[in-house]
């Protein structure tokens, strides 16, 4: 009975249905291109970030023709502000976007859910970790990035694997976060994991902070009065060359800097304006899979076109999420929502470029099974520590001091 079923899979009832019928009644025409409306913070003080994305995707657009799917990208800039990306998906939706694509901010990404929810578009997130998005029983959304409390609970359970293989455990630590959706959502998964007495460490202040902040002088200095051993952190780009640059300036020393997960210490802007100061913070999140034979092709395009930038994860999972809506329409054989949705359904990829299993989806739209890796920043750029089987370097903890560098 329909009053027994959820709104999704409902939803899904009907995409198939309307799938299959358009499949039979169009087997032998011609499939036109997808248009991917993408949407992504590129400029705002999200704008670097949002930019270095941008470059997944626009590798993504050449190499996924080359592999025999059939798309073209409809690129839009939400300006670092939700309510511009509600106005930029609707303009996207109108210009004819058959899926949409984003969008990296927690909270512009909710916006754009709910707008392709209401016009019945397909909407795939590349990055974007808000956890309700996935709850609220949406039908056209599937998300291949983890949730903030994944994010933190993969990224939390690393702390352990880095004090084991350093010999090395700090009995305190501070918590330094953005106060943004995607630092909240962050703050209530580690309080939740701090509850549970999963922590080794006791975190004896919280110290919340606007990311937009130009001044971080006041809250650093709160963190270095609290004696802690241990820098832990969830931030942006920007904040977090602001604190590490005040960390250094009010000589506050710790065993080390690790984010649960969370952008900016990887970032190659961040490497390139703070220079030694750059190295040694860690950040556990979902990393490249150099194994792979399709990223290592990805490098190479990435490198012969951004000598100057950083191969990082906005990168994989930009592309990643073009990879997923080309698939979804190569198995489709259509650019109607209701036989998308229906694909988008029953992805299964093994050849990705992150780290993890296949990509697929739950029946949330969420695909489960993402993983996290330690990434520490060394000699001026960013690399897998652990887990053993994808490292790219060895793990330095506890990290040299601010004046015990070169």
């Amino acid at each position: 009975m329909i009053g027994k079923l959820s709104r999704r899979a409902f939803g899904l009832g009907v995409a198939a249905t309307a799938a299959t019928a358009h499949r039979s009644g169009t087997a032998r025409a011609a499939v036109p291109p997808l248009k991917i409306g993408g949407l992504l913070p590129k400029s705002g003080f999200l704008a670097l970030i949002g930019q270095a994305c941008q470059r997944g995707r626009d590798l993504a657009l050449p190499l996924l023709n080359e592999m025999g799917y059939s798309i073209e990208l409809m690129n839009a800039d939400f300006e670092s502000n939700p309510d511009v990306a509600r106005t930029q998906a609707e303009r996207l939706i109108r210009d004819g976007a058959h899926i949409l694509l984003g969008a990296f901010e927690s909270g512009a990404t909710l916006v754009i859910a709910q707008v392709a929810e209401q016009h019945g578009i397909p909407f795939v997130i590349d990055i974007g970790s808000e956890p309700t998005i996935t709850e609220r029983g949406f039908k056209f959304v599937y998300r291949n990035f983890p949730t903030s409390g994944m994010l933190a609970t993969n990224g939390l359970n690393r702390f352990q694997d880095i004090f084991r293989e350093s010999g090395k455990t700090p009995k305190t630590a501070v918590l330094m976060h953005v106060n943004d959706t995607f630092g909240q959502s962050m703050r209530t998964a580690i309080d939740a994991y701090e509850e549970g007495g999963k922590l080794s460490f006791k975190i004896v202040e919280k110290i919340a902070y606007d990311p937009q902040a130009k001044d971080l002088s006041i809250e650093v200095a709160k963190a270095k009065a609290a004696g802690a051993e241990l820098h832990m952190v969830v931030t942006r780009l920007n904040d977090a060359i602001l604190m590490v640059r005040e960390m250094v300036k009010q000589r506050y020393e710790t065993m080390g800097i690790i984010s649960p997960g969370s952008p900016g210490m990887y970032d190659q802007q961040f490497l390139k304006v703070l220079g030694k100061y750059a190295n040694g913070p860690i950040t556990n999140v979902p990393w490249l899979d150099r194994k792979q034979g399709l990223t290592q092709r990805l490098e190479r395009d990435f490198y012969k076109a951004y000598p100057n930038e950083s191969f990082d994860l906005n990168t994989g999972f930009s592309f990643e999420g073009m990879l997923i809506c080309a698939d979804a329409h190569k198995r489709a054989g259509s650019t109607q929502p209701a036989a998308l949705v229906e694909a988008l359904r029953q992805t299964s990829l093994a050849q990705r470029v992150m780290i993890g299993g296949a990509i697929h989806f739950d029946a949330k739209g969420q695909n489960p099974d993402q993983v996290s890796a330690a990434v520490q920043n060394l000699d001026g750029k960013p690399a897998a520590v652990l887990p053993a089987t994808s490292a790219e370097a060895k793990l330095v903890f506890p990290i040299p001091g601010w004046t015990q560098r070169g």
